[in-house]
């Protein structure tokens, strides 16, 4: 194998707008095929990917993997786990979207399966390469902003009317939620930071009419460092928080906005011709510093190509897969524990 021949199921928005583009982006991977029973999609399937083959159902692609080499997930929350042990069992490696499954049993299993049959299995915490993100990370493990006591990040939108989809007016089985959806980031992000956490308290809230599921929450996590982090996510927000806010013993960073690499796949960019690729305009640079002196910082160039780089290298050079579906896994218990939390209105040991 030179090349990676990568089947990408799926093509609503998170397969055409966030997988596909960053795929056909890497000189050692290639668009082979697409699954969707949606004509339309499969016309701009080709049109964006000429020569993929295209699929209506999964099964197919199952059926006859050949020429295929890997498996991207990219389907409802709720069929992640099924499609991935599908794949698995047609013994291909698998790339699953977040959440990598509606329940921790579901995703343990997967794990398991993977490891018996050798098979790489990576999960798209595509979060980890913002630049914002990078942006903290670094300045936490340089130490510049001494002993991180509080961490506090928000993905909150402003929608008051609801959109009806199934991440609105879905069930718990299917994987609705604005927990499980943006909470899948922000909590995997606390953890890649600041390690095993020991409780979590979680409130959660329907706020519009006509939606059957949460749309608004906060998460309260408490590290075995001791450092605490809240991460708030809303559709529901007339006015959004900062992005970042990180106190510390000797600094804090404070950033606005989010970062700029969804907006340029929704708008048609592609990372391989845009020479700016993730950077962040100076006028939207976060702020580091402790009373009264503040400064400017350069946000790093966030780096969502990193990911598929990294898998291809895993597949052709047995390099360690992006993301650890452990670390998954870890994640998808703690947003269970903040439901329980919140049913109960206590906070409960992770």
């Amino acid at each position: 194998m030179s090349i990676v021949e990568v089947a990408v199921v799926g093509y609503g928005l998170a397969g055409s707008v966030f997988h596909a583009p960053l795929i056909a982006a890497q000189p050692r991977m290639r668009v082979a095929a697409v699954v969707t029973s949606s004509a339309e999609r499969a016309d701009r399937a080709r049109a964006e990917h000429p020569g993929v083959r295209v699929a209506p159902r999964a099964e197919e692609l199952f059926a006859a993997p050949d020429g295929i080499d890997l498996v991207v997930i990219a389907t409802p929350n709720h069929t992640h786990a099924p499609l991935a042990g599908q794949a698995l069992e047609a013994g291909l490696p698998v790339v699953v979207d977040k959440p990598f499954a509606v329940t921790v049993d579901d995703a343990e299993d997967l794990v398991r399966r993977a490891e018996r049959s050798g098979l790489a299995l990576s999960v798209f915490q595509n979060r980890r390469w913002d630049g914002d993100f990078r942006t903290v990370r670094e300045l936490v493990e340089t130490g510049r902003l001494g002993h991180v006591r509080r961490f506090e990040s928000r993905f909150e939108r402003w929608r008051p009317v609801p959109k009806g989809g199934w991440r609105e007016v879905g069930t718990d089985e299917e994987g609705a939620g604005i927990l499980l959806d943006l909470g899948s980031h922000l909590v995997d992000q606390a953890v890649t930071l600041f390690g095993p956490v020991v409780s979590v308290y979680c409130e959660l809230d329907r706020r519009r009419e006509g939606i059957t599921t949460d749309d608004d929450a906060f998460v309260a996590l408490t590290h075995t460092g001791g450092v605490r982090s809240h991460l708030w996510m809303s559709a529901v927000a007339p006015q959004l928080g900062p992005r970042f806010r990180v106190l510390g013993s000797e600094a804090a960073y404070v950033t606005h906005g989010l970062d700029p690499q969804e907006d340029a796949l929704r708008s048609g960019r592609r990372p391989e011709s845009d020479s700016d690729w993730g950077t962040v305009d100076p006028e939207r640079w976060g702020v580091l510093g402790a009373e009264p002196d503040f400064a400017p910082l350069p946000t790093a160039p966030g780096a969502y190509p990193e990911f598929y780089s990294a898998m291809a290298a895993a597949l052709l050079d047995g390099g360690p897969v992006p993301v650890d579906p452990r670390d998954a896994v870890t994640t998808l218990r703690l947003l269970t524990k903040a439901r329980e939390s919140a049913a109960r209105g206590v906070t409960v040991t992770a």
